[in-house]
């Protein structure tokens, strides 16, 4: 008899354990799933548990009433975490880390931005807006926002983007180590350029990047002509007019680009960067190397931490640098050209985190977001194998050098089919040049 009893008690605590086991599953199950979204169906084990930590965070976050939007100096169309809530939210989220991710990983609110609610308003009848072609009208966003400053940012923000790795969002990175830079970024004179007197309204602009195609092309004169010139990087002008031009009304840089020329492109004649008068400075927020760079030159002091430390960052910007004439690229800008315009395969790959466009790439779509009409120079066409890494290297025929970072021909064949479609116009030389 007492046999029997203890076989019913053991079978009875046996059925307990599997219904307490089968509800605990649900609940895990359920809140793995509800927030993230990830392309592919294998999902690994590592990915779940940071995927829970944020979940968790989200599911909390929302049992609070709701955040408010982002401060804005104009009003803003609200992104996906702006309509969360209605109130600012105490905490940062848990610090997600890269090595937990095989490959890119894709958020339910990765192609969501931040969009002005006004775009550029234009009368120019030759405007790349009035662009017929369906792929591009689909991908356009005419005011996605451009630029990152401290009165368009806040905690909801920061937990938002900090989903995303460099330089499209904040993951690794802490609040208080970023934010101390954020918080000094000027409020930019917006729009970027504006129409100048006589031109029907349109604003015409070349961009030039540093390509050796450029080198005996005697375009100096045609870029030159353009209402205004980009350049990024190496822009070599003393020397070179002939090819590349002698007028920059915008400079697109990252803390490293601004230095390396100085250390490596001194025997080809670099001396500083364009020094043309009112020059504007655009700066791609890369790494946190940028934003200690930021601390340095916002506060006109030498670098306090990181790589750059002891460097005085105003000294590299050839006596022009102006807050008024300062700019941050916004991280939803620097995704959102990726995810749309160049989504490299490469992103699929174990190396995910390191692939982004190159700055020359960043700086085309900038100029297609602030120009009517767009004209490329020295950029990557398909005959490159014919010329130098660099239009300044005159005396030597160098290889073009391909960065594991960069997916070179996919942006090759971006630029050729903007050329095509009449969205932009790309510089290809003749056979017989």
């Amino acid at each position: 008899m007492c046999v029997h009893r203890s076989k019913s008690r053991s079978l009875l605590l046996l059925i307990l354990a599997s219904v307490l086991t089968l509800i605990f599953s649900s609940i895990y199950l359920s809140r793995c799933t509800r927030r993230t979204a990830f392309t592919g169906t294998n999902q690994h084990r590592d990915e779940d548990e940071v995927l829970e930590k944020a979940n968790t965070f989200w599911e909390e976050k929302e049992k609070s009433t709701q955040t408010a939007e982002v401060t804005t100096t104009k009003p803003a169309l609200k992104t996906e975490s702006d309509q969360r809530s209605e109130t600012e939210p105490e905490t940062p989220m848990p610090v997600l880390y890269k090595k937990d991710f095989k490959k890119l990983p894709r958020w339910d609110f990765e192609d969501v931005y931040n969009q002005d609610a006004l775009p550029r308003t234009t009368t120019c009848a030759q405007s790349l807006r009035n662009s017929q072609d369906k792929s591009f009208r689909e991908a356009f966003l005419p005011n996605i926002r451009l630029f990152l400053h401290k009165d368009n940012f806040n905690m909801s923000e920061w937990n938002r983007l900090s989903h995303f790795n460099n330089p499209f969002g904040f993951m690794e990175y802490e609040y208080d180590d970023v934010m101390a830079a954020v918080k000094l970024i000027p409020t930019p004179s917006e729009p970027l350029l504006l129409p100048n007197p006589g031109s029907g309204g349109c604003v015409r602009c070349a961009v030039v990047g540093t390509a050796g195609i450029l080198n005996g092309s005697r375009m100096g004169s045609e870029i030159d002509s353009h209402d205004y010139v980009f350049r990024m990087n190496t822009a070599l002008i003393p020397g070179y007019e002939e090819d590349v031009g002698n007028r920059t009304s915008v400079y697109v840089h990252t803390a490293h680009s601004i230095r390396w020329p100085g250390l490596v492109h001194k025997k080809y004649g670099f001396k500083s960067i364009p020094r043309d008068e009112g020059i504007k400075h655009v700066l791609i927020p890369e790494g946190m190397r940028d934003f200690q760079w930021l601390l340095g030159l916002l506060r006109g002091e030498r670098v306090a931490a990181g790589s750059y430390q002891n460097l005085r960052p105003r000294e590299f910007y050839a006596g022009q640098f102006n807050e008024s004439r300062f700019y941050v690229v916004h991280q939803d800008f620097l995704r959102y050209v990726r995810n749309r315009f160049l989504r490299s395969k490469n992103l699929n790959s174990s190396s995910w985190a390191i692939v982004r466009p190159t700055n020359g790439a960043f700086t085309v779509f900038l100029a297609l977001h602030s120009c009517d009409t767009v004209s490329l120079y020295g950029f990557m066409t398909e005959d490159y194998k014919k010329y130098s890494n660099y239009y300044f290297e005159r005396d030597v025929k160098t290889n073009v050098v391909f960065y594991a970072n960069h997916d070179y021909l996919l942006e090759m064949k971006t630029w050729k089919n903007l050329h095509n479609s009449k969205i932009a116009k790309l510089y290809q030389r003749a056979d017989s040049e």
